[in-house]
């Protein structure tokens, strides 16, 4: 433990992470970033989980929705990451110390992209119009909490501590 401790502290000492948490306009852009691209990526796979819940107007099937917000979804992932981890950076040693954000960065964000690409690759074969299978709305229904799992933990990171 002492090894990553020493990592978080030589990161939010390293003069860029200084920088932003020594400026008065730099940390809140930097959060504006990590909040866009958190809007963008949660924002596209919500909509193709409610879709597989059967939610929204079946102009496309899940198969296309996914389809089509593909690169959409992956751009908010970037976004969201560069800004996560230049907040992370600047206080990194007392994040490294917080449950709520070891749970969220190491349970549950890798379990949400695991699953987030399975149901990625599973929606191209839900192409059938006339209803889905009942393991898309599983899929879907899981995704949607884990996500909103996330979402719960990092709400408590500043609280815990």
């Amino acid at each position: 433990m002492s090894t990553i401790q020493d990592f978080g502290s030589w990161l939010q000492n390293t003069p860029w992470a200084l920088a932003i948490t020594g400026s008065d306009w730099a940390y809140p852009f930097v959060q504006l970033i990590h909040f866009s691209g958190l809007s963008l990526w949660v924002g596209t796979i919500f909509a193709v989980d409610f879709r597989l819940l059967g939610f929204g107007k079946n102009r496309q099937t899940p198969a296309q929705l996914s389809q089509s917000v593909l690169v959409w979804n992956w751009i908010g992932f970037g976004i969201a990451l560069l800004g996560g981890f230049l907040l992370f950076a600047c206080s990194a040693a007392t994040y490294l110390r917080n449950p709520a954000f070891l749970v969220k960065l190491g349970i549950l964000v890798p379990l949400g992209l695991i699953w987030h690409v399975i149901v990625q690759r599973r929606a191209r074969n839900w192409n059938d119009p006339s209803g889905l299978p009942a393991g898309a709305k599983i899929a879907g229904s899981v995704e949607l909490l884990l996500w909103v799992c996330v979402a719960a933990a990092a709400v408590l990171i500043p609280t815990v501590g």
